[in-house]
C-alpha cells in the first residue's frame, strides 16, 4: 500500500536522530536528520508537518516535546485504577519465541545464561505447557520497574533468559512427555515494548473516558480494548499476567489528543497519543493506534490545503469538516453518523430486491450447552418487543431463568438493564419449545435487546449454521469487581469466537424487519444501536441494492461498504482464523446503471471498503448493486452503506 502511492516517499530502515528548528521558531520543527545503515545514507527531510508515530517519540523528544514517562498519581486525575506499589510506573516488555514439531526426538541444551530454578523464580510456572508460544505467551514480560527507553537492552537480555530458561524447564524437567519431538525453531531479536513515552497534547485522555465513554466534540478516532495493565515484575510476580477493566463499549478519542501542546507543526500517532498511563492501557493496541493514524493523516491533509497548523483544527467549523472527511472514507466515530452535501445516494430513495425479515432461523446448527449464562442479542425497531421461541434439550428436571435485557446507554453494547426476568420449569426431554414473552413497554427508537437464558448446564439450545450480520449470540462468564477501581461493578459479556458462537435457532412473533435498505444511506456503516445494514431474505437467490433518483445524475464515483466482519473478536497473532474468508462480506457483486449497463465487476473481493471510479461519468436516473456471492452461504447478502459522488465532488480534493 506504501510503495504504490505514488505522493509518498517510504525510507525503510532509517532512523531519526537530530531535528532542525530555525532560530527564531523554537516551537517548531523545520526538518529531521535521519541515517539508514542499510545504504550508509544520511537523508535531510523538511516540511510544513511532521508526525511522530515512532514507539519511543523519537522525534517529539528531541524536539522539545511535554511527555510524560511512568504512571500518574491517583490524585492527579482522580483514577482510581492508577498503579500503586505492585504495578510500577510501565508495562513491560515481552518477546516471543515459537516451537516446530521435527517429526523426531530433539535434545535442548540450555545456553550458560538461562535462567535457572524455573518453578521457584516464576509463581506461573504451572501455566506452561508444551504447545504454547507466541503471543500465548504474552506474559512472558518484564522491565516494568525499569527506564524502558534506555534499559531496552537489558530488559532483553533477562528476557531472553527467561525463554531460553523456561525451554530448558519443558524440554528437561520430565514433565512434558509431549514436548520430545518439539525444537526451539526461533527467539526473537528484539522483544514487543508496550509503553515508554507518552506525548502531552491539548487534552489528555483518563480512565473516565475510556470507562464513562465520555462523549467529545472533537472526536476523530475510537478504542475498544480493555484498561489493560500488569504487574510491574512481569513474569516474576505472584500477580495475574494482566488485570483489566471493561467498558460498555467502544469509547471516543478526541483530536486533541493527537498532537503537541508546545511544538506547535507535530501530530503524534500510536501508542505515544496524550493519554495517563491507565487511558494508555487501552489505547496502546494495534487497531486503536490504526485509527488515530488514519485521523492524524486526514488532519494533516486539511492543514496543508487550508495552510494552517494542527492546533487550528480545533476550531468548530473546521472539526466539523475533518469529522465529515474522516466518515467519508470509512473512518468510524462512535455517535456521529455521515452528513455529507455532496453525496447523491441520500437525495434519490434507495429499494432493494428483498429484505430480510427477522422471523425465524433453521435448527440445523449444534446443541449449546449453558455452561454461563447466554444471551441472543437482537437489533428490535421501534414498538412492542416481539416474544422469541427456542428449542431446548434438557438432561434433567430443572428450571431454568430467562431474561430480557437492554442497555442503559443507547450506545452501549452490554446488556446492563434487567427488563424482566422469570422462572421456567423444565421437564427432561428432547426438542421441547421454550417461549420467550416478556410484558414490557414498547420502545420509541432502535434499539439492541438481549434474550438471555442464564447459566444451567442441564440445559442446551439449539443453534443455527445461519450467520447473519448484526446478530450475535453474547456469554456471561464473569463479574467486574470494579467499585474499588473507580467503576462500577457490572456483568461482562462477551462473543465466542468462530467456529463457536452459534446464533440459537429462534423464532420471533411478529417478525421484525431491522434490515431496511435505507439502512445503507444513513451514514453509519457499522452496527452501534441497530444493525445500520441492509440485509437481503434468505431465499433471495439474486440480491439487489437498487437506488433512484426522480431526476438524472452525472455519477463519477460509487462508494460500497460491506461486513468485514465487525461483529467477531478476530486477534491477528497466533489465534488462528476458522475461515479463509469473512463469511459476510460480499464477494462477487455487479453494478448496473438504469438501462442496465454494466459500470462495474468485481469477482473477487476481500475489503470492507469498495471505491469505484467509472471510467467515464455516467448520467443516469439509478443503479442497482447486484451481489452474486458472499463468502459463506449460510450469510444473505448485505451492505453498510452505498454512496455516489458527482464529477466535482470535494472529497477528491483532499484524498
Amino acid at each position: 500500500w506504501l510503495v504504490r502511492e505514488t505522493n509518498l516517499t517510504l525510507l525503510l530502515n532509517t532512523a531519526a536522530f537530530e531535528i532542525i528548528k530555525l532560530e527564531q521558531s523554537p516551537d517548531r520543527i523545520d526538518g529531521v536528520r535521519a541515517f539508514c545503515s542499510q545504504n550508509s545514507t544520511m537523508y535531510e527531510c523538511r516540511a510544513p508537518l511532521f508526525c511522530d508515530s515512532s514507539g519511543d517519540g523519537i522525534v517529539g523528544f528531541l524536539a522539545g516535546a511535554a511527555f510524560r514517562m511512568g504512571a500518574e498519581a491517583r490524585d492527579e486525575f482522580d483514577e482510581q485504577f492508577a498503579p500503586t506499589g505492585e504495578f510500577g510506573h510501565l508495562l513491560g516488555h515481552s518477546i516471543y519465541f515459537y516451537s516446530k514439531d521435527t517429526g523426531r526426538p530433539v535434545r535442548f541444551t540450555a545456553p550458560s545464561f538461562a535462567l535457572k530454578n524455573v518453578p521457584e523464580r516464576i509463581p506461573r510456572f504451572r501455566a506452561f505447557n508444551a504447545r504454547e508460544h507466541g503471543c500465548r505467551l504474552w506474559w512472558i514480560e518484564w522491565g516494568g520497574r525499569l527506564d524502558t527507553v534506555h534499559e531496552t537492552e537489558t530488559i532483553k537480555w533477562e528476557l531472553w533468559k527467561v525463554v531460553y530458561g523456561v525451554w530448558d524447564y519443558i524440554k528437561n524437567s520430565g514433565k512434558f512427555p509431549d514436548s520430545d519431538n518439539l525444537t526451539l525453531e526461533w527467539v526473537g531479536m528484539i522483544p514487543g515494548k508496550r509503553e515508554s513515552r507518552r506525548f502531552e497534547g491539548a487534552y489528555m485522555l483518563r480512565q473516565q473516558d475510556v470507562m464513562q465513554r465520555r462523549l467529545h466534540d472533537d472526536a476523530v478516532s475510537f478504542g475498544g480494548w480493555s484498561i489493560d495493565l500488569h504487574p510491574a515484575d512481569g513474569v516474576f510476580s505472584d500477580l495475574a499476567g494482566s488485570h483489566h477493566l471493561n467498558a460498555r463499549g467502544v469509547y471516543q478519542i478526541p483530536y486533541r489528543c493527537y498532537y503537541s501542546h508546545n511544538i506547535t507543526n507535530l501530530f503524534f500517532a500510536g501508542r505515544i497519543i496524550s493519554a495517563t498511563h491507565v487511558a494508555f492501557g487501552s489505547i496502546r493496541v494495534m487497531a486503536t493506534g490504526a485509527h488515530g493514524g488514519q485521523a492524524v493523516g486526514m488532519a494533516a491533509a486539511l492543514c496543508r490545503r487550508s495552510g494552517c497548523l494542527p492546533a487550528d483544527l480545533c476550531e468548530p467549523g473546521q472539526i466539523k469538516l475533518l469529522q465529515r472527511e474522516l466518515l467519508r472514507i470509512g473512518q468510524h466515530i462512535p455517535n456521529k453518523a455521515l452528513e455529507d452535501p455532496d453525496e447523491l445516494v441520500r437525495r434519490g430513495s434507495v429499494s432493494a430486491s428483498s429484505e430480510l425479515r427477522l422471523g425465524a432461523l433453521p435448527a440445523n446448527g449444534p446443541l449449546h450447552r449453558l455452561e454461563w449464562s447466554a444471551a441472543q442479542m437482537v437489533p428490535v425497531p421501534p414498538g412492542g418487543v416481539p416474544a422469541m421461541a427456542l428449542m431446548v434439550d434438557v438432561d434433567a428436571d430443572t428450571e431454568l431463568r430467562v431474561e430480557l435485557r437492554s442497555t442503559s446507554r443507547d450506545d452501549h453494547q452490554s446488556p446492563d438493564v434487567i427488563l424482566a426476568a422469570r422462572a421456567i420449569a423444565l421437564n427432561v426431554g428432547r426438542d421441547i419449545p421454550l417461549y420467550l414473552e416478556f410484558d414490557v413497554p414498547s420502545a420509541d427508537r432502535h434499539r439492541y435487546l438481549f434474550y438471555c437464558l442464564m447459566k444451567n448446564p442441564r440445559v442446551q439450545v439449539r443453534c443455527t449454521e445461519s450467520r447473519i450480520t448484526g446478530l450475535l449470540v453474547i456469554a456471561h462468564k464473569r463479574d467486574e469487581k470494579t467499585g474499588h477501581v473507580g467503576g462500577d461493578e457490572y456483568e461482562v459479556w462477551w462473543p465466542q469466537r468462530r467456529p463457536a458462537g452459534h446464533l440459537f435457532a429462534f423464532t420471533l412473533e411478529p417478525a421484525i424487519a431491522p434490515f431496511a435498505p435505507a439502512n445503507a444511506a444513513n451514514g453509519i456503516a457499522r452496527p452501534t444501536n441497530q444493525s445500520n445494514a441492509w440485509v437481503a431474505a434468505l431465499d433471495d437467490s439474486m440480491p439487489s441494492l437498487n437506488v433512484n433518483w426522480v431526476e438524472a445524475q452525472h455519477i463519477a464515483r460509487i462508494e460500497l461498504f460491506f461486513d468485514p466482519d465487525y461483529d467477531h473478536p478476530m486477534e491477528s497473532v497466533l489465534m488462528g482464523q476458522p475461515e479463509r474468508a469473512v463469511p459476510f462480506c460480499v464477494k462477487r457483486y455487479r453494478i448496473r446503471d438504469a438501462a442496465g449497463i454494466i459500470l462495474h465487476e468485481c469477482h473477487e473481493n476481500h475489503q470492507a471498503r469498495n471505491t469505484i471510479h467509472l471510467r467515464e461519468p455516467v448520467t443516469t436516473t439509478g443503479f442497482s448493486v447486484e451481489v452474486l456471492e458472499t463468502n459463506a452461504p449460510c450469510s444473505p447478502a448485505a451492505i453498510f452503506e452505498c454512496r455516489c459522488y458527482g464529477v466535482n465532488d470535494k472529497t477528491r480534493q483532499i484524498m
